[in-house]
């Protein structure tokens, strides 16, 4: 139901007044006050009222007149849907009358522009590009048609003249007019051969005028009740899936394809390879859905169709591999994406050239396998390959380049490259917001990777701004359940555990792994990594029993699905050797921690941040058991470390060096004390002072 609110009698009088060209029509008070009582004071009856009298140069009572003329049955079928029944139960609708009255002049003074009105009331109403519209048969008629209907106050012009809006209720008299006259197929049919001409493909550059597009083949599609033209309705349909698709609204994306996938099939076939394509379409939707089984399946079954129609090495088939490899990436399964993204890529390079899109999405791809791994010396080297590749050839705003910078950003990050991470992910944000918007989820996942750089850079508040920001625009646009809103949700629980707000990260770390456990497995590396922090944030409470149970679980998780010397696995292995020691287990925790921090030397090189974390861990242990020397020599290693890849004011920096400067202070006081005691000795002294008998019963 629309709804139009009427004015008082005084404010009706003013707004006649202000939109009437000829004041002195208003000094007839009689039959002023009379046309304000037949149009019910509503404002857009008046204005429409006001625009015939300007055009026509008729008075008041000359209206007066036509309104009179106005057939009941007429004005009650354009005023169907318009407001509560009865509202005009002694009174024909005054914006359907008005609207009539205007109308019919239009239709005998200027065909083109009522053609354009019966056009604009098969799209969506609001923001209806002129290039849109149908050509006329010159451009001058074309600006007199819609001049037209401004004169008449049926449209209002946007800035800069490039659009129109329609008044709802006028779309729906116009509607319910051609229903009337048995044209509203003609028109609908009309739009959609029109929407299918100037409708662009999803090509990236063509973004700005898709959006303003897409509106109106949403409408098209869904209200006009098409089914004549199957192949005109689904060639719209499926422009409007792949630019919904790139804009990330993959739920209305889903919808779209699914329609296109059961056309496709009825009409094509299953093997045609339009129907192949779409069904590969919907599959890459489920997968940025989170729904990786669906995914899964339908790309097996493409892949199968592909190979057996197309061959092993046709581009299309790639493409299928790919998508596979994909999926088993974000399944976990490592090691099969790797075999499949190595033989993509090698396929690519000889069949399409190294410089190809598609070779380059499976460099890409092949890439984030090795991240995956923990391999990201090869990451980086593929990373910065593609990086440079995709700049020069398609453009730095292009989204497979911002794909690129987010995932070099994402290696350095894990390099411990921290403030390189930042300066790439805040450039890639920037340009993020500028070509695809606020709520693109390449944008959240770039707002999200840019605000864990900033927790480890020691930036606690900007950090938990932004991970709150990227988690609430996720669950809007994502839903609560999507894996990257998971994802948010954990990130935001290291940020409050970095902060010391270990009640509320213990509630959202559990409440991750709950729904990680039910929707990818207990053994999913993401799974793992839940419970990974779920122990830690345990452990900062105290509770080191529940805390080594859980830790040791994702210890042999990790084992079992990434191998020994994963950055993960040695991430728990870490972990437990804290949980050890603040349980007094200072043998087996020492082991641990030493065994941690050898192969972090190795695997991730000695000046990482993670590597440095267990040089202080070591060295903490060791000062707990009075091994001063050596904990003294671990306790300057980290300090400086951090000193001089992130500065002195960095919070970790800050921690490492009080710790050192305490050992330092405790180790003078040992030799003051020692030196006091041979002092004593060398005097044949028996009594030796109180602190110095402290000190040797330590």
């Amino acid at each position: 139901m629309v709804e139009v609110r009427e004015m008082s009698e005084k404010g009706a009088k003013e707004l006649l007044q202000n939109y009437l060209v000829n004041l002195d029509l208003t000094e007839h008070q009689l039959d002023t006050e009379t046309l304000l009582v037949q149009l019910t004071c509503l404002p857009l009856a008046i204005v429409q009222a006001a625009a015939y009298i300007n055009e026509n140069q008729i008075t008041p009572a000359n209206y007066l007149s036509l309104l009179d003329d106005q057939e009941d049955e007429v004005i009650d079928l354009l005023s169907d849907e318009f407001e509560d029944a009865g509202r005009y139960r002694n009174i024909k609708n005054p914006v359907a009358t008005t609207w009539l009255i205007s109308f019919e002049q239009i239709r005998h003074r200027d065909p083109l522009a009522a053609d354009y009105l019966s056009f604009m009331a098969c799209v969506d109403p609001k923001d209806i590009p002129l290039s849109l519209l149908p050509a006329g048969l010159s451009q001058k008629k074309e600006m007199d048609a819609i001049g037209t209907l401004n004169a008449y106050s049926f449209i209002i012009r946007r800035p800069a003249d490039l659009s129109v809006d329609l008044h709802r209720l006028v779309h729906l008299a116009v509607r319910n007019w051609l229903k009337k006259k048995g044209s509203l197929m003609y028109w609908a049919i009309k739009a959609t051969e029109r929407l299918g001409k100037v409708f662009p493909d999803n090509d990236h550059k063509n973004r700005r005028m898709w959006r303003t597009y897409l509106a109106h083949a949403h409408y098209t599609l869904r209200y006009n009740g098409i089914d004549s033209d199957v192949i005109e309705r689904t060639g719209l349909l499926w422009k409007f899936a792949t630019c919904l698709y790139s804009d990330g609204r993959y739920n209305e994306a889903e919808k779209a394809f699914s329609q296109v996938v059961e056309t496709k099939t009825r009409v094509l076939g299953e093997e045609h390879p339009d129907t192949l394509t779409s069904i590969t379409s919907l599959a890459s939707t489920y997968w940025n859905q989170g729904r990786w089984k669906k995914a899964e399946e339908l790309e097996m079954q493409v892949l199968e169709t592909r190979k057996k129609v197309l061959g092993e090495e046709h581009p299309d088939t790639l493409i299928c591999v790919g998508n596979l490899a994909s999926t088993f990436c974000v399944e976990g399964r490592w090691k099969e994406a790797e075999e499949l993204f190595v033989q993509v890529r090698e396929t690519c390079c000889r069949v399409l050239g190294s410089e190809h899109p598609d070779t380059l999405t499976s460099m890409n791809n092949l890439a984030s396998t090795y991240w995956n791994q923990g391999r990201w010396k090869e990451a980086e080297e593929l990373d910065v390959l593609v990086i440079e590749t995709r700049k020069r050839v398609l453009g730095e705003e292009h989204p497979d380049t911002l794909t690129s910078m987010a995932n070099l950003a994402s290696t350095y990050t894990n390099q411990g490259r921290w403030k390189e991470a930042e300066e790439l992910q805040a450039t890639e944000l920037k340009i993020c917001l500028k070509v695809l918007g606020e709520e693109h989820p390449s944008t959240l996942a770039s707002m999200a990777a840019l605000a864990t750089v900033l927790l480890y850079l020691g930036k606690y508040e900007a950090a938990e701004e932004m991970s709150r920001q990227a988690l609430g625009k996720r669950e809007k646009t994502l839903g609560k359940e999507h894996p990257d809103t998971l994802t948010s949700v954990s990130n935001l629980a290291l940020v409050l555990r970095y902060q010391g707000k270990y009640e509320a990260a213990e509630e959202m770390n559990r409440q991750v792994l709950e729904k990680r456990e039910k929707k990818l497995g207990k053994e999913h590396p993401e799974t793992l990594s839940s419970m990974s922090s779920l122990a830690e944030v345990l452990l900062d409470q105290g509770k080191d029993k529940v805390a080594e149970e859980m830790n040791r679980q994702a210890l042999e998780g990790r084992k079992k699905a990434l191998g020994e010397e994963h950055p993960h696995t040695l991430t728990s292995m870490s972990i437990l050797a804290l949980v050890l020691q603040s349980q007094g287990k200072f043998r087996e925790a020492e082991e641990m921690s030493q065994r941690a921090l050898e192969r972090r030397e190795k695997v991730l090189g000695k000046e990482h941040p993670d590597t440095l974390s267990s040089v202080y861990c070591l060295a903490s242990l060791l000062h707990q058991q009075q091994k001063h020397k050596d904990a003294l020599a671990l306790y300057e290693r980290a300090s400086s470390g951090y000193e001089r890849s992130l500065g002195l004011e960095h919070p970790t920096t800050v921690l490492y060096a009080r710790q050192y400067s305490t050992l330092m202070r405790e180790v003078q006081e040992m030799q003051e004390m020692q030196e006091t005691q041979e002092t004593y000795h060398s005097q044949g002294s028996l009594h030796l002072p109180e602190n110095v008998q402290a000190a040797q019963n330590c």
